[in-house]
């Protein structure tokens, strides 16, 4: 499997700190690819010895952001507007990779929200996999508290933005209307 390794500032959307790779860059990966590419990561070497599982997203005009979590920024010494080392490797063993369980800080309220519920059963399974790695990753009470009320609310159909995504409902259907930035 090629490796590639390149240089790059991380960058920020919202809240999430990534780095852009050029779609000629993701097609040394894998030419062609269109939806979210599993791959192994390395930033400035670290970790070593077992690379970060994670997937690049792609953006439209075929490149990809590689989003970079706090464990992976703190492993590797570095933040948003940091120039580093990257190399990546696509993952062809990874299958859609672990889904964290769902807390019961969550799932009680979410299912004493009837819409919320229901719309929590038709988001397609990347989506809720996205939803349970980002509250897994809440450290304090009060972050849970906020983020259950925001998902709750997006959940339900209110426009609200979560996720670094606008959430809302379009009027045709009960289901979440969900906007990529």
């Amino acid at each position: 499997m090629p490796v590639l390794r390149f240089k790059g500032t991380i960058q920020i959307t919202g809240i999430n700190p990534y780095l852009h790779v050029s779609a000629a860059r993701a097609s040394t990966l894998r030419r062609g690819w269109r939806r979210a590419m599993p791959v192994l990561v390395r930033i400035n070497g670290a970790p070593r010895p077992q690379p970060w599982r994670t997937n690049m997203m792609p953006l439209a005009n075929g490149a990809f952001r590689l989003y970079l979590q706090t464990a992976v920024r703190q492993a590797s010494g570095t933040r948003v507007g940091h120039r580093v080392r990257a190399e990546v490797q696509f993952d062809a063993k990874y299958r859609g990779g672990p889904q964290h369980p769902m807390p019961a800080w969550f799932r009680r309220p979410l299912r004493a929200n009837r819409k919320a519920w229901a719309a929590w059963q038709a988001l397609i399974p990347s989506r809720r996999k996205e939803i349970l790695r980002y509250l897994a990753q809440l450290k304090s009470a009060d972050a849970r508290k906020r983020n259950v009320a925001r998902a709750l609310r997006a959940l339900a159909g209110q426009p609200v933005r979560y996720m670094a995504r606008s959430w809302g409902n379009s009027g045709a259907s009960d289901a979440p209307v969900v906007h990529r930035d």
